[in-house]
């Protein structure tokens, strides 16, 4: 990270020397209210903002702990050592992204002072102005942030091993330097950042950590839904376990289990979305536009886009012609 900002964000802070001066304990009240230790979103945003960040507090063992928000904790250098759910054991390294969904626990156990870790706290609804960035029905993305937003315990984080990815590095940066100085447009900034920054990290879905049984599935799914973005015209389920070293009615049935959706159910969804794009976007044939996304029958095309859209191909693009 740029040496200015790791100079802005290094110095001890007042509840970090409290500690230093023998007060041993994290102050609960900073943090939460009520009963029980679930970090509040009221207490670390200002209101009316759905982003922020602060460092991570050092030098003494952070609580096991909830929280009302989505987080994404960044080492900016050094490590820190992580206990989900009260038994996996996450080292998060220099360079690292490990985003936390909100219904995870998790303690941290002490850091250091040259341990340097970043916490964005983000509100669920700061990525519904996200997600338009990247792709009408985008559906690794989407898997992404609702694996963020769910209640399941094999989706509790997901753990990027980017810091050798130069433009997740660029990002970050920015968006740390976006949120420290607030110049004008910083929301904006701060949305489309983060846009960009998940556009970058679904390309990077193989540096997801696999160690865990669940991140392995969150990578599974993952891996299925990069597939089909990217072969969606000749994508088949064979294939794909081939490439993964399953068997085919195991990986139809992780998929199932994982997304909530069969491979060929995933694989329609992506041929329809892209026909729906080359129809509003394009003045291709529709017999062509069929056969580019990857169907050689077209009454059976036909009859799949009326049962999504409830109307033809062709009604479809004069409504949205009319609309232009």
């Amino acid at each position: 990270m740029n040496a200015e900002l790791i100079k802005l964000l290094e110095p001890v802070s007042k509840e970090e020397q409290r500690i230093l001066d023998g007060n041993r304990q994290i102050d609960k009240e900073i943090y939460a209210t009520g009963r029980g230790f679930t970090i509040d979103s009221s207490k670390m945003l200002e209101k009316g903002h759905l982003i922020d960040i602060r460092t991570h507090t050092r030098f003494v063992a952070f609580p096991a702990h909830k929280h009302n928000y989505i987080e994404i904790m960044y080492m900016c250098k050094g490590e820190t050592r992580h206990i989900v759910d009260g038994g996996t054991e996450i080292l998060l390294g220099q360079g690292e992204l490990l985003f936390f969904n909100q219904f995870s626990t998790h303690e941290i156990l002490p850091a250091g002072r040259e341990d340097l870790g970043i916490n964005f706290i983000i509100l669920p609804e700061f990525f519904d102005e996200v997600l338009p960035m990247l792709g009408k029905e985008n559906v690794l993305s989407n898997f992404i942030i609702s694996t963020l937003r769910q209640n399941a315990e094999s989706a509790a984080y997901l753990h990027f091993k980017v810091a050798d990815v130069l433009p997740v590095q660029n990002l970050v940066e920015n968006l740390v330097w976006s949120l420290k100085n607030q110049q004008p447009n910083y929301r904006q900034i701060n949305q489309t950042t983060m846009g960009l920054l998940f556009m970058q990290l679904i390309n990077y879905t193989d540096m997801i950590d696999q160690n865990q049984p669940g991140q392995y599935h969150n990578y599974l799914a993952m891996k299925t839904l990069k597939y089909i973005e990217e072969n969606y015209k000749t994508a088949s389920l064979t294939d794909l376990a081939v490439e993964m070293n399953q068997s085919v009615s195991n990986l139809s049935k992780l998929i199932r289990n994982i997304t909530g959706s069969t491979f060929k159910e995933l694989l329609q969804t992506k041929r329809l979305n892209q026909a729906v794009h080359l129809l509003s976007h394009t003045s291709l044939s529709i017999t062509d536009i069929i056969y580019m996304v990857g169907y050689d029958n077209t009454s059976y095309f036909y009859r799949i886009f009326k049962e999504k859209y409830g109307m033809s191909p062709k009604e479809f693009r004069s409504m949205e012609n009319k609309d232009v």
